[in-house]
């Protein structure tokens, strides 16, 4: 009924109900360790009431009891006795064959294969984490149940070596392209554009729903300490407790590229960082990707980017300017310039809190960014920043 993989993963196999339910108690507890507990349920057939109270007396023993690769027909004896409440209880992930799957888009995260006329599959690259595509998957649903306009996710999958989630297909295209593609309407498609994004930023989505944005920044500055001095570090972390708490949802990455168009609807997609906090913090990525990329973009970053946003650099400027004008109401070209600069201060600190994800792009050019972003820029403009953050 038993099998210990090591000090705290045992497999459970079989059937267990009250003709073996003290059997597996024994065998269960001589297995397990101290401390947390890993149950491997791929081999579990059925599950009693009596096997369910085995499983909570190992919870109160132990503290935490995790059970994976639950069959279907298993997990709905947990969900139906409310077990799944109790014990972290996760399904066995069924496993998709994208073989001969029409690839529909690609990148820098993984493969868009079409599985069906209603279903596409986002295969990740194998250095994606389960555990950021179950993110990914959690907060496509809970902005779908907040009203947040966005393409929907099914269940998280496996794909050979690799994870995926399953969304529905849409019929349509990026934003990108298709301003791209149809010039003649770029007003229109801005004004949509501008429209989403002050959806996002009015929204009040409530606390526990997701990460607020202040934690997630705290946490980076915590990674910071190789390449800043403690004062520097401390100053940093007071400047992010400064910015105000709000309900408003930051995307993290809101370029045309991740916005789908769908019967004149616009739908984002790629939705693993969102957090809540102030809007100004994607306004800063909307100028990183829209300006400043564009304007400073070289070689393979450009070309990188092009790609992303489905646009040349010339389109993704132009969309750029016309994004920030409609949504400032800034009509004059010198006033336009002097908001860049003041969002452009935000950037900047984004920038250096970016090096604390530890992403090995931003770690090689970590000492350049701590010399030339924080102390030529952001320490010298703290207070301007500050109230920045805070406006």
């Amino acid at each position: 009924m038993t099998e210990k993989i090591n000090e705290n993963t045992i497999k459970i196999l079989g059937r267990i109900d009250s003709n073996n339910a003290k059997q597996f108690e024994d065998e269960l507890f001589a297995s397990a360790g101290e401390g947390n507990v890993t149950l491997d349920a791929g081999g579990l057939e059925y599950i009693s009431s009596a096997g369910l109270r085995v499983l909570l007396k190992l919870k109160k023993s132990r503290g935490s009891v995790a059970v994976i690769n639950v069959s279907s027909e298993v997990y709905d004896i947990f969900s139906v006795t409310g077990f799944d409440n109790i014990l972290d209880v996760k399904k066995a992930l069924r496993e998709i064959d994208v073989n001969g799957c029409e690839i529909i888009g690609q990148g820098g995260n993984g493969t868009v294969y079409r599985l069906d006329e209603d279903t596409i599959v986002k295969v990740y690259r194998p250095t994606v984490s389960l555990t950021e595509i179950e993110r990914e998957r959690k907060f496509a649903k809970a902005a779908l149940i907040n009203g947040i306009p966005c393409v929907i996710a099914y269940d998280v999958v496996k794909c050979g070596e690799s994870y995926g989630i399953v969304f529905e297909m849409l019929k349509s295209d990026t934003l990108g392209h298709a301003m791209n593609n149809a010039p003649e309407k770029m007003d229109e498609y801005v004004e949509k554009y501008v429209a989403l994004v002050k959806e996002l930023h009015n929204a009040k989505i409530k606390d526990g729903e997701f990460t607020n944005i202040k934690t997630v920044l705290h946490e980076r500055a915590g990674n910071l300490s190789q390449w800043c001095s403690e004062e520097e570090i401390r100053l940093i972390n007071s400047i992010i407790d400064e910015m105000p708490d709000s309900g408003a949802l930051i995307h993290g990455d809101l370029h045309p590229g991740n916005i789908m168009i769908q019967d004149g609807e616009l739908l984002l997609i790629d939705m693993p960082d969102v957090t809540i906090g102030v809007p100004i913090w994607d306004i800063a990525g909307i100028y990183r990707d829209l300006i400043s990329g564009a304007l400073n973009g070289s070689g393979e970053n450009l070309k990188m980017l092009e790609e992303s946003m489905g646009m040349p650099r010339e389109m993704i400027l132009k969309t750029g300017r016309k994004f920030f004008s409609v949504y400032t109401g800034i009509t004059d070209e010198d006033k336009l310039e002097e908001y860049f600069k003041m969002i452009g201060l935000v950037y900047a600190f984004n920038v250096v809190l970016v090096v604390g994800t530890l992403n090995p792009y931003s770690l090689v050019r970590a000492p350049f960014i701590m010399e030339n972003l924080l102390r030529k820029v952001v320490i010298p403009n703290e207070q301007a920043l500050r109230q920045l953050l805070k406006s």
